[in-house]
C-alpha cells in the first residue's frame, strides 16, 4: 500500500467519480482503477462498488478512507515542516451531541489559542454520527453522555471502534424550557407534570435506537413528542408549543439567548458527560486545550 494509492482513493471519493478524479489527476481512467483494484486485493475490502450510475463507497472502504485522509493529512504536515520549511497549519475537530456548553467550549478554545492559522471544525450532530467522526479520524474528540441504561451498548461499542470514554463530570437531569413556559417558574418539575405538554427530542435518523438517544428517558412512555434536528428548531418549539426537552442543565445565555432556563426533574437519573477519543493516541495541543475549558464547567453541575 503506497501514499500515492491512498491519495488517489480519497480523490475519487472527492469527485464521486473515477472518469472525474482521472481528469483531475492527468491519469487515464484505466490506470486509475487499476490502481484502485490492486489496493484493494491487498487489503482484502471493497472500497468502492461500481455500477452503471457510478461508484458507491462502501461501509469498509469508508472507514479506511478515514484511516487514509489521516496519513495523507499527517504527510502533507511533515512535508510542510521538514521539506518546505512552512509555517505549520493547526489542525483541530470535535463532534459533539447538542450541547451548547460544548461548543462555548470550542469558540473560547479558539479565541484563547489565538494562532496566526488554523483549520478547525466543530460538528454538532447525533449520536452515532459523533462515535464514527471519532472513529474515522474526522474528529479528535467526540462529546457524549452515558447513563445507566445506555452505558453497556455505547461501551461495547466504543471498544470495537478501538476508542475510550473518559468522563467529564456527572450531571442530574435538568427540563429545559422558555422561560414563559407554565411550569418556568418552579424549583422541581415532575415528569407527572410535563405530562401535557410536547417532549422534544434530537432525531437520531438512521440510528433512531433508544440507546443513541441525547435525552434521558428515552423509554417513557410520552404521550406527545418532537422529533427535530436542530437546536434553533428545538428553541422554536419550546416557544411556540411549550415544548421542552431533558438536559444536563448546563446552559449557555450567549448561544442560545436569556429566554430559556433548566429546572431541576425529579429524578435520580444521572448522565455522565465525557469525551471519546482514540485508544493509545495522546491528545493534541488543541485537544487539550479545548478538554480544559470543557472541564469548568465541573463547578456548574449536580
Amino acid at each position: 500500500m503506497t501514499l500515492q494509492q491512498m491519495k488517489y482513493a480519497i480523490e475519487i471519493a472527492n469527485k464521486g467519480s473515477i472518469n472525474l478524479a482521472a481528469k483531475s489527476l492527468f491519469i487515464s481512467q484505466p490506470s486509475l482503477s487499476g490502481t484502485i483494484k490492486e489496493l484493494e486485493d491487498e487489503i482484502g475490502i471493497d472500497i468502492f462498488l461500481r455500477t452503471n450510475r457510478g461508484i458507491t463507497i462502501t461501509p469498509e472502504g469508508s472507514e479506511f478512507l478515514g484511516y487514509a485522509r489521516q496519513v495523507v493529512e499527517q504527510y502533507s504536515l511533515m512535508e510542510e515542516q521538514y521539506i518546505e520549511k512552512k509555517v505549520r497549519k493547526k489542525y483541530f475537530s470535535v463532534s459533539t451531541q447538542h450541547y451548547s456548553f460544548a461548543v462555548k467550549a470550542f469558540v473560547e478554545m479558539v479565541k484563547e489559542l489565538g494562532m496566526e492559522q488554523y483549520e478547525f471544525a466543530v460538528h454538532e450532530t447525533r449520536t452515532h454520527e459523533v462515535i464514527n467522526d471519532v472513529k474515522i479520524f474526522k474528529s479528535e474528540v467526540g462529546i457524549l453522555y452515558l447513563d445507566d441504561f445506555n452505558e453497556k451498548v455505547l461501551r461495547k461499542l466504543l471498544n470495537e471502534s478501538e476508542l475510550e470514554f473518559i468522563e467529564l463530570f456527572p450531571c442530574s437531569t435538568y427540563v429545559y424550557l422558555w422561560k414563559g413556559h407554565p411550569l418556568a417558574s418552579q424549583q422541581l418539575i415532575s415528569m407527572e407534570e410535563l405530562e401535557p405538554y410536547p417532549c422534544l427530542s434530537f432525531d437520531q435518523g438512521e440510528k433512531n435506537s433508544f440507546y443513541f438517544a441525547e435525552e434521558v428517558l428515552s423509554t417513557h412512555e410520552y404521550k406527545r413528542i418532537i422529533k427535530a434536528n436542530d437546536r434553533a428548531t428545538m428553541l422554536n418549539l419550546m416557544v411556540g408549543l411549550n415544548g421542552y426537552t431533558l438536559c444536563s442543565g448546563l446552559i449557555c445565555e450567549e448561544l442560545n439567548g436569556s429566554d430559556y432556563q433548566a429546572v431541576k426533574l425529579d429524578s435520580d437519573e444521572i448522565m455522565h458527560i465525557g469525551y471519546i477519543k482514540h485508544k493509545r493516541i495522546p491528545l493534541s495541543t488543541e485537544g487539550k486545550k479545548y478538554l480544559e475549558k470543557l472541564l469548568k464547567y465541573q463547578d456548574l453541575v449536580l
